[in-house]
């Protein structure tokens, strides 16, 4: 399984085309649709969000509310493209237009401007910034339900929540299965399950936006129901969990990845972070911990798999950082584009997406994507002789 993405912040539309979704997957757009919506709430969000509400078209793939086997293209149109229609058309601009007066010169720290224009040559940056927004993770979680929707098919839960913004860290809180997580923390305008710390969390946003500045924090997906031995120790790129550590850290404004207790294994003797293994006639073998976070040597154990991603403060600043005008040479404050305060929340829905992915193409590729059923009886047996080893 792959996926493409194209389109840009402030285009007409976004797309992904998804190749290698097995045939005889129900799909109906509404799946597709709640993730969507999912992606657009949170404390924090700008302006934006009540502009555009995604709706997913599926151009592609699927018949009667069933996948084909065949490409699936869906599409994200973007309302707010009356308003940009000559700024971003394709249509030749007249060389004293107003359009390219108004070219971005004054690249903004921490984005993508400067480095990008090198690149690509371009001396209007926004030719960077349109592609580079985290606006393209809309059809990201797109994709990501697709996967989700697989995944659910096989007994397999994904959930995902907040556990850190601005420095404010949630108490670890117990919950009974994953739909009891999801179910509060999507009651949480941060999507925390720690209300108290949530609270905090929401004030913080606040007192950021206040001061035109912003904040970043921390999010953890889990997984549930994962088959023993998906990835592969042979080769470095077979590895699973390497494979779910890039995903998460090409989400945009992501610089850190953890799996299972991750860094905080470097402070602990080995006798305190490897997870002792048993075994019992009804369950066969498991782990009396999960400190791994579901894997050992590239490959999953059994547990439930736990992945953490540290989220940057948004760069798009309304205090702008000082910044060098790529025309004039010039020290100017950099520009301002329409932004949030805060993504965290609705980072940890990418997060989600990009993980359910991950582990939806690992699964196909070792058990067949040809057709869910035969996909269903290979795993089933996998299991089974798992049980009995």
């Amino acid at each position: 399984m792959r996926y493409l993405t194209a389109g840009e912040s402030h285009g007409p539309q976004l797309t992904t085309i998804l190749e290698g979704v097995p045939s005889g997957l129900s799909l109906p757009a509404q799946v597709i649709n709640e993730e969507l919506s999912r992606r657009q709430k949170g404390h924090g969000r700008g302006r934006r969000m009540q502009i555009e509400k995604d709706q997913a078209i599926i151009n592609s793939g699927v018949r009667h509310g069933y996948t084909l086997g065949s490409p699936i293209t869906l599409t994200v149109e973007n309302r707010d493209f009356k308003h940009w229609t000559k700024i971003m058309g394709a249509e030749p601009l007249e060389d004293d237009s107003e359009e390219v007066k108004r070219q971005i010169t004054r690249p903004r720290p921490g984005h993508a401007d400067l480095n990008g224009a090198i690149k690509y040559n371009h001396r209007d940056m926004r030719n960077v910034l349109e592609r580079s927004s985290a606006r393209e993770t809309t059809v990201r979680v797109a994709a990501g339900a697709v996967a989700k929707q697989l995944l659910n098919e096989l007994g397999i839960q994904v959930g995902g929540h907040v556990i850190e913004i601005g420095g404010i860290v949630a108490e670890k809180m117990e919950f009974d299965s994953l739909k009891d997580l999801q179910e509060r923390t999507e009651a949480s305008p941060v999507r925390c399950l720690d209300e108290e710390a949530g609270l905090k969390m929401m004030k913080a946003i606040d007192d950021a936006k206040e001061n035109g500045d912003s904040i970043g924090g921390i999010v953890e997906v889990i997984v549930e129901g994962m088959p023993v031995g998906v990835g592969s120790y042979v080769h470095y790129d077979r590895k699973l969990d390497a494979k779910l550590a890039a995903a998460v850290m090409s989400i945009n404004a992501f610089k850190g990845v953890e799996i299972g207790i991750g860094f905080e294994a470097a402070h602990k003797p080995g006798s305190l972070v490897h997870d002792e293994i048993t075994w019992d006639k009804e369950k066969g073998y498991s782990r009396k911990t999960n400190n791994a976070g579901g894997f050992e040597g590239g490959m999953t154990t059994g547990m439930p798999v736990v992945v953490r991603g540290v989220m940057k403060p948004i760069p798009t600043l309304y205090k702008p950082l000082q910044s060098v005008d790529i025309d004039s040479k010039e020290a100017f404050q950099a520009s301002i584009e329409r932004s949030d305060s805060c993504a965290v929340p609705a980072a940890s829905v990418v997060a989600e997406a990009v993980v359910a992915w991950e582990l939806a193409a690992a699964l196909a590729e070792q058990f067949g994507s040809d057709n869910i059923e035969r996909m269903k009886e290979n795993i089933a047996r996998h299991n089974q002789q798992a049980s009995e080893f």
